[in-house]
């Protein structure tokens, strides 16, 4: 019986203080939430970045010289490879990861469908960014610098229209990622309560 008793006590207060499975439980809920936050906002930095080159980067591009959008795109495909963009597309990754391995439980699993969801449109994201967009990004820098190529509206023809193109699906699955991780939340709040 005293086996019984001490087993009962584990997850009740004494004293004001939780004992270790409480802390445990409340550590995952921590953890859970912390997920959430980070997949949610790792998901509408990306929707931000590539919904704004849709509505307005490539829009204006569309409307300078070849030489313009060559060069300009060359200098931000060298300058988007930074730690802060790199940790949010690549973070991004291992947050909602850390995510859907948080809510596979229990009392956390009604979370989990928005979770699976929200993680599968950031993977179409990155892979449409990976698999579309940086090969394109580097086609266009193998073609050098623009005052040296001698067709300049070849090698825009052969990037422009692709890459937004796909700019845009990516814009849209990285938004879709954002609403999804944006209703977990609220789903995930309602549950802790």
């Amino acid at each position: 019986m005293k086996g019984a008793g001490l087993a009962f006590q584990v997850g009740v207060r004494q004293g004001g203080v939780r004992l270790p499975y409480r802390t445990s439980e409340n550590s995952l809920k921590a953890l859970s939430t912390l997920a959430l936050l980070l997949s949610t906002l790792s998901a509408g930095l990306m929707a931000g970045l590539f919904a704004a080159f849709a509505y307005s980067v490539m829009p204006g591009l569309r409307q300078s010289s070849n030489r313009t959008l060559v060069e300009a795109m060359q200098r931000i495909n060298v300058a988007i490879i930074n730690p802060v963009f790199m940790s949010a597309f690549m973070g991004g990754l291992l947050f909602m990861l850390a995510a859907v391995v948080l809510h596979w439980r229990g009392d956390l699993r009604p979370v989990l469908p928005w979770v699976i969801a929200g993680f599968v449109l950031y993977l179409v994201m990155f892979f449409v960014t990976a698999g579309v967009n940086v090969p394109l990004n580097d086609q266009l820098a193998k073609a050098g610098d623009p005052d040296k190529i001698p067709d300049l509206g070849a090698v825009r023809a052969a990037f422009e229209g692709s890459w937004v193109t796909w700019n845009v699906v990516r814009a849209l699955a990285a938004t879709g990622s954002f609403g999804c991780f944006m209703w977990a939340l609220v789903i995930h709040g309602a549950k802790s309560q």
